[in-house]
């Protein structure tokens, strides 16, 4: 079967929580996001997925990336990449999205980007990289990151440019699954907090 790519976003961060632009700085996990890590990680022992034997993990060295990783007990088998670390947002690092409306009315980071931070060309070309990764691999793989850069991702693997990410949201400790439809990349779940429930 041609390889998958299984996208993890972190768990509930205080900054998440409020909407704020979290890009390069490094905030830790809330309880709820410890727990809803711990509880990804029991969806993930059980099918259809069976603990991922085999697997090869990478993650986001930001903290809220790593402990996620750790939390859900792929820890001991990731490898860190500089190239999951979320946008880098720039001048709107700590922002939300209704602060930045009240000095740049219109705005959508997917058309307009930031200033002083990464190009929405820069992120793509990351998303490529781990693209071109994951297809690459003899396996499934598994990933820990972010919601800005996990979209772009989900963006690229389908072929679409880097604005359809604007088009499917994710939620801290979502589960989604990129794959294959009659040989053209797919998406197989999106978004998926089934395992929340459990809480």
């Amino acid at each position: 079967m041609a390889p998958r790519i299984l996208l993890a976003r972190h768990g509930q961060t205080a900054w998440s929580l409020s909407g704020k632009h979290t890009g390069r700085t490094d905030v830790p996990l809330l309880e709820e996001g410890r727990r809803g890590a711990k509880l990804l990680g029991e969806r993930l022992l059980r099918a259809p997925y069976d603990g991922l034997p085999g697997v090869e993990v990478r993650t986001s060295p930001l903290v809220r990336a790593r402990e996620t990783c750790e939390l859900a007990g792929f820890g001991g088998r990731a490898t860190t990449w500089d190239t999951l670390m979320e946008f880098h947002y720039g001048a709107y690092e700590g922002m939300t999205p209704d602060q930045i409306q009240a000095i740049r009315p219109g705005w959508l980071i997917w058309r307009d980007g930031v200033p002083d931070g990464e190009s929405l060309a820069e992120v793509s070309a990351r998303a490529d990289e781990v693209v071109a990764w994951a297809r690459a691999a003899d396996r499934d793989v598994l990933v820990f990151a972010h919601g800005h850069i996990l979209r772009s991702i989900g963006a690229r693997w389908l072929g679409l440019p880097i604005d359809f990410a604007a088009r499917i949201r994710l939620n801290p400790t979502s589960l989604s699954v990129l794959g294959w439809a009659y040989g053209e990349p797919a998406i197989e779940a999106w978004n998926d907090l089934g395992h929340l429930a459990r809480a």
